[in-house]
């Protein structure tokens, strides 16, 4: 598949492409993870400005319209420059969800401020065993007159010790595994009772550990429906794994190209690498994996786009298919390196090491292969 963009999608291509060729080059980015908060809020800023941060929301909720398509082509771009700012968390996750499952007073109070890059957000859904288990949920949820009581533990929260605000699943009703009963939550990170442990991920990223003990929220910060939280989580799953489908795909675009600049100047015997047939053969095998990929990136976004209900059968297959691919691409570009693959100066290993932490996102390779079979 090779979708045509409209002419609106170009310019935000374009648009984007320009901006992280000129302010975010990998030295830039070297610089912004190595600092104390490990992000930019200047680069956050200017991505606001551009619109960067509007472009997925619908006009009726102040946005740009762009959907699901628009969230493919930042991504991508992003994956093809290792952006850390947390577009994902924060638009994609947080913002889809206040969209599809908010009220009308919730979309009016929250959104502004997401497009606007004022609030910072995260999605609490992990717990230490629940694997890739929505429904595994231990963390609970008291109603106690008007306000709810918290009491739990998440893990590896992607981009909580940045965030102003979480939503934090919870279970209201039912056992631990039961898929009715749980709910979704917004919590203020500066709630009494909240406590983050921030570590950093393999990728230059920041994430916590969060416990909650005695978090007192108003009935208000209730997302969607009570009980009813595994359906609106794995929606936003789909639109995750679609995200980060193409955000892999920016990353194999430039380990491909980078690896076919390498071979063309390294010599090795007095001769280029890339004059051996052997290599040459890996990176035919490298340039299909990322072809296969980038068309089934771009199926997947249009499937979410169009609102298939076959949606969520499709992203399973394309995490696990896009992931292979991925870590096939990374690998063979740290190998056709040598021993600078793995070097911290190169951004080679930078690039793999995104990848891995995608590969582990709402679910791996292989947890989507066994969950695309039952499906079918």
């Amino acid at each position: 598949m090779d979708i045509q963009f409209t002419e609106e999608q170009e310019l935000l291509r374009s648009s984007v492409q320009r901006l992280l060729r000129d302010q975010y080059d990998f030295e830039t980015r070297r610089k912004i993870v190595a600092t104390e908060e490990g992000w930019s809020r200047k680069h956050w800023s200017a991505f606001a400005e551009m619109g960067l941060l509007a472009a997925p929301f619908s006009e009726a909720s102040g946005g740009l319209g762009g959907g699901p398509l628009s969230t493919m082509i930042v991504m991508h771009e992003f994956g093809r420059h290792l952006v850390v700012e947390p577009f994902f968390e924060t638009v994609v996750l947080a913002g889809g969800l206040i969209e599809s499952v908010g009220t009308d007073a919730q979309r009016e109070e929250l959104l502004p401020a997401i497009m606007g890059g004022e609030a910072i957000w995260a999605l609490a859904w992990t717990e230490s065993k629940s694997r890739y288990d929505l429904n595994n949920v231990a963390t609970t949820a008291k109603r106690t007159g008007d306000t709810y009581v918290l009491n739990g533990a998440k893990a590896a929260v992607i981009g909580a010790p940045w965030a102003d605000k979480l939503i934090v699943s919870a279970r209201t009703l039912g056992g631990p595994r039961d898929n009715a009963g749980v709910s979704l939550f917004i919590v203020d990170r500066q709630s009494a009772g909240l406590h983050l442990q921030s570590f950093k991920t393999i990728d230059g990223r920041r994430a916590a550990e969060i416990t909650l003990k005695d978090v007192t929220v108003p009935a208000g910060s209730l997302l969607g429906a009570e009980g009813k939280g595994v359906a609106v989580l794995e929606a936003c799953r789909d639109r995750a794994i679609a995200a980060l489908c193409a955000e892999a795909t920016g990353a194999m675009d430039v380990l491909n190209s980078a690896t076919l600049e390498y071979t063309k100047t390294r010599k090795q015997f007095g001769v280029a690498l890339g004059t051996f047939q052997v290599l040459q053969h890996r990176m035919v095998d490298m340039f299909i994996a990322l072809q296969e990929a980038t068309s089934l990136s771009q199926h997947l976004n249009l499937t979410v786009a169009e609102g298939d209900q076959r949606v969520s059968k499709l992203a399973s297959g394309a995490k696990s298919k896009i992931g292979e691919a991925a870590r096939f691409v990374g690998e063979q570009a740290i190998q056709l390196h040598g021993g600078m693959g793995m070097s911290d100066e190169l951004n080679i290993g930078h690039y793999f090491k995104r990848i891995l932490s995608i590969n582990i996102q709402f679910g791996d390779p292989t947890y989507h292969l066994l969950r695309y079979a039952r499906a079918a």
